[in-house]
């Protein structure tokens, strides 16, 4: 490009063009948030290139096939390359893309099942069976998600499956939290094979809440000796190869009065201070009930999307989901990102460079094979061939 001589000077136009001010960047990008359809539309676009966006969470509707999904995520990667794209996509009940070549994923239970009797040998005799389907199984899941573009999973499920807990339920591989934290190491080591981060949920545990959070507010009134000895031990043992973690909106009154996404003594004290994680913590949806409410706070009564989002990074949460609120125009989802760039130039929440290097290193550091390299791959076809028994 030619350079400008010291004495050609700038045009009085265009000096007036200048702003008169520099806009405030976030020193990170807290907002994941969704968009409506299988396109993206001129108001996707615009909330897409806004500086506090730093994710992006797919749901079915934004489905029809792979390549219509493989030009979504381009699209979206075209405006904003630094966008985490996320889906939960488990496995069971809880997976988006279910056709078109996609792999249909047991629930997390059957690898727990198979630990417990690998179908040959009966019962004890299943632990390497079953940490090998699991590797097996995040390979798979990981390696498909990429080569459509997706950058993360929310998975592994981390919750115990007390038997308790109807959301949780299956999407859970065992009591045992032994178990659980093997079969999730395991499941991780498959996606670390297909370049893919991880994200344990919902920490503390939410097995043992009997209310489902999406329409209540569940509580755990256990005391935190019995929590951290039993569900959190995943956490524990676990903190060194999890690279993100979600918390769950559930309260644990013996410990704190807020839901544990809204409590520094959880996320600080806790999960970084006591367990040693250092990881990208998301909150889990902000619309869910289990999120609008928080005692002590506003008398109880519902909270904007602002002031959960607020509440939510302040405790110690890097990033903040906003989920199903771009359907009908996406008010609310102006509103959040209108109002948290208003509540930081008041000081509200405080951008933070850790964060977003955290969130960055979420992104995958190697290219994905496409999905015609992928049939042909051997690692893929080897992993599809170990969970032919459990699919």
């Amino acid at each position: 490009m030619p350079t400008r001589k010291k004495s050609d000077k700038p045009k009085k136009a265009e000096k007036a063009a200048q702003p008169e001010f520099e806009p405030i960047v976030p020193a990170h990008a807290p907002v994941v948030l969704d968009v409506a359809g299988l396109t993206l539309n001129d108001d996707d676009r615009r909330r897409l290139a806004h500086p506090l966006t730093g994710g992006l969470i797919l749901f079915g509707r934004n489905w029809q096939d792979r390549a219509q999904l493989t030009r979504l995520v381009a699209e979206i990667k075209s405006i904003r390359p630094d966008v985490v794209v996320c889906v939960d996509h488990e496995g069971g009940r809880v997976q988006r893309f279910r056709s078109d070549g996609f792999t249909h994923l047991p629930p997390m239970r059957a690898f727990g099942e198979r630990w417990m009797n690998d179908a040959t040998q009966g019962e004890g005799h299943g632990a390497l069976t079953a940490c090998d389907m699991a590797c097996a199984a995040g390979r798979v899941l990981a390696a498909e998600l990429r080569a459509c573009g997706v950058d993360l999973s929310f998975t592994p499920v981390l919750d115990l499956d007390h038997g308790r807990s109807g959301v949780i339920g299956n999407r859970a591989f065992h009591r045992d939290p032994r178990v659980a934290a093997t079969l999730a190491r395991s499941l991780m080591q498959g996606l670390l094979q297909a370049g893919m981060a991880n994200c344990g949920k919902h920490f503390p545990g939410h097995g043992w809440a009997e209310a489902d959070s999406h329409v209540a507010v569940p509580t755990d009134e256990r005391t935190l000796e019995t929590i951290l000895t039993d569900d959190a031990r995943p956490y524990e043992w676990l903190s060194t190869s999890l690279t993100s973690v979600m918390p769950a909106h559930v309260i644990y009154p013996q410990v704190d009065a807020r839901p544990a996404g809204y409590s520094s003594r959880w996320l600080n004290t806790v999960l970084r201070e006591q367990l040693g994680f250092t990881g990208v913590i998301f909150s889990d949806d902000l619309s869910m009930e289990g999120a609008r409410r928080v005692p002590g706070v506003k008398d109880g009564a519902v909270l904007s999307y602002t002031e959960a989002a607020t509440l939510a990074l302040s405790a110690g949460c890097d990033m903040v989901l906003l989920c199903n609120q771009s359907l009908d125009g996406g008010r609310a989802v102006d509103e959040l990102l209108d109002g948290l760039q208003a509540a930081l130039e008041r000081g509200e929440w405080r951008q933070s460079p850790d964060s977003e290097e955290r969130r960055l290193a979420l992104l995958p550091q190697t290219p994905p094979l496409t999905w015609d390299e992928l049939m042909h791959d051997a690692p893929y076809r080897r992993a599809l061939q170990r969970l032919e028994p459990l699919l």
